[in-house]
């Protein structure tokens, strides 16, 4: 296969106006490959570190340095290299880096180049990307969770759950299950126009809402899908990421909108009391990441009844994931390549998660940009679901409509993941 002619590095800005990492990479047949870094607002301590300038400029978030270290040191690295073997092309960009936290080069410089081999690769050889990945011939869709209310650490501790999700599962096709969720985004829209609880959009672009108690996002949401005619569970459910390392202090949880504190077991006692009366399917580190008893203590009550999913606590690493599964705790995992740090790492997470029988979701970041690589990876690596923010912006859209595209491509050969990722099952 042919090899690495040029690697170009240049300074983009992402979805929340701050500075972000894109390389380009040029093969010697011609193929070109681009890879962007998104960014998170609620992040894990586990996750690869961004390269920052720091200061007083731009508030700190500036990636000069990383740009520059893109266009010398990762250029030199890379170019003349055969362009075959990711995993190869990944591990000298880590042992480059020389850091467990990818803090020389930056989490932001390793993901953005990863992501430009692995897109060049494909281009190369003349396939879609997803294709490349697959390992079956499975072509199953996999259901996307699509945010109506944003809160946490997204709309400014507006309300402390993070994201209240919905999940078209009862849908036939992906197609048909985005047209559902536009009627229910709309609708949410319209009854919190009406009551004077708009406040504008968070900053994965849904609403961001004036509730007086967290408890009325899990509400409101069940009357809009019902609202939008569908039935509320059964064709469309609800899925909230908590967030919960945003919330804890000192060992107590505490719900700054409503001005409650929480034990552990009186948390474990208002969630089950939820998914008793709303239809949830899916809850996101329901507990914080550093909590390993509360999180099991949840998994052993409910990870039969839902998804218990890990991402500050799992932070897309094989090690964590396997860790977790003989502890008993979570049953799905979130992938985010930017966490990881690079492809092969992030394929490292996604293997892992299928080896102890966890399902898996790929997520894009709080701060994205219009590439719609995850996208490719979601349905290449056989994903559970997908995660991308709100039914808004262009660059949330961007991802919505690559998939939409990918499935008018497959004719019928494409199928719909629906409800099956949700059905109960024991945990683990």
């Amino acid at each position: 296969m042919t090899t690495i002619a040029r690697v170009e590095g240049r300074r983009i800005w992402d979805s929340r106006g701050r500075p972000t990492v894109e390389i380009d990479v040029t093969l010697a047949d011609g193929s070109r490959g681009r890879g962007m870094a998104p960014a998170g607002a609620s992040m894990g301590s586990g996750e690869a570190l961004e390269l920052r300038d720091g200061g007083e400029r731009l508030g700190g978030y500036d990636v000069r340095r990383a740009v520059e270290l893109a266009n010398t040191e990762v250029r030199a690295l890379l170019v003349g290299q055969p362009i075959a073997d990711q995993a190869q092309l990944d591990a000298l960009l880590v042992a480059a880096d020389g850091t467990s936290a990818r803090s020389r080069l930056g989490g932001n410089t390793l993901i953005a180049a990863s992501l430009a081999l692995l897109n060049a690769r494909a281009a190369s050889r003349g396939v879609p990307l997803w294709r490349m990945l697959q390992e079956t011939e499975n072509h199953s869709i996999p259901v996307p969770e699509i945010q109506i209310f944003g809160g946490g650490a997204h709309a400014r501790g507006r309300c402390d759950i993070q994201d209240f999700l919905v999940v078209p599962c009862g849908a036939l096709s992906y197609a048909e299950g985005l047209e559902w969720v536009a009627e229910v985004y709309a609708c949410a829209g319209r009854r919190l126009a009406r009551r004077g609880q708009l406040q504008g959009v968070a900053d994965e672009g849904g609403y961001w809402p004036a509730f007086q108690h967290n408890e009325e996002g899990v509400e409101e949401l069940t009357r809009a899908i019902e609202e939008a005619g569908f039935a509320a569970g059964g064709q469309v459910a609800i899925a909230l990421d908590a967030a919960a390392s945003q919330w804890r202090k000192d060992g107590q949880y505490r719900w700054q909108l409503e001005s409650r504190d929480f034990t552990v077991a009186q948390l474990l006692d208002e969630y089950g009391r939820w998914l008793d009366r709303y239809p949830i399917v899916s809850i996101e580190d329901p507990l914080a990441e550093d909590d390993h008893d509360g999180m099991r203590e949840f998994t052993r009550r409910f990870g039969g009844r839902i998804q218990v999913v890990g991402d500050d606590y799992l932070v897309t690493s094989a090690a964590r994931i396997e860790q977790a599964a003989r502890a008993g705790i979570c049953n799905t995992v979130l992938i985010k390549p930017n966490q990881a740090g690079t492809v092969t790492e992030t394929a490292a997470a996604v293997a892992a998660a299928k080896r102890v029988g966890y399902r898996f979701i790929v997520s894009a970041r709080s701060g994205e940009t219009e590439d719609a690589t995850m996208v490719h990876l979601a349905l290449g690596w056989g994903a559970d679901g997908f995660k991308v923010g709100s039914f808004t912006r262009s660059e949330r859209m961007a991802k919505w409509n690559e998939m939409l595209r990918i499935e008018e491509s497959m004719g019928r050969r494409a199928g719909y993941r629906g409800a099956e990722p949700f059905l109960s099952r024991p945990a683990p």
